[in-house]
């Protein structure tokens, strides 16, 4: 797979179920907002979100993204990226959108991470 580390330092959020989306969380290169019955959360740019929102806030994450459009009959592709992190301690936050997928790693393990791709066969950009 060829993979992207995004510049933009990530966090991700919970919210009770019943809040509704807020303003702050729109806008950057990437954001994904999920909503169960249990939570509303928010992965968006560190640099959104306000200072009063300081509760269940987990932040400095860096974003790998696989490149291209993914077919959906593909198997395996988040297997052949986690898998090689999990063999590292390495833990993810990992995002599936319709076109591709996405990996949140803590800042401090990108670089750990990387290496442990490229050795498993992927590429960088």
């Amino acid at each position: 797979m060829n993979l992207t580390i995004m510049d933009t330092l990530f966090a991700v959020v919970k919210l009770a179920p019943t809040e509704t989306v807020p303003s702050w969380a729109s806008g950057g290169e990437f954001i994904s907002i999920t909503c169960t019955n249990e939570e509303l959360s928010i992965v968006c740019p560190t640099s959104n979100i306000p200072h009063h929102v300081l509760n269940d806030v987990e932040n400095d994450w860096k974003c790998i993204k696989v490149d291209g459009v993914l077919d959906f009959g593909l198997t395996g592709i988040l297997a052949s990226l986690a898998n090689p992190l999990a063999e590292n301690n390495i833990s993810i936050f990992a995002i599936s959108t319709f076109n591709t997928d996405y990996l949140l790693v803590k800042v401090h393990f990108i670089e750990k991470a990387k290496s442990v791709l490229e050795n498993a066969g992927h590429t960088f950009n």
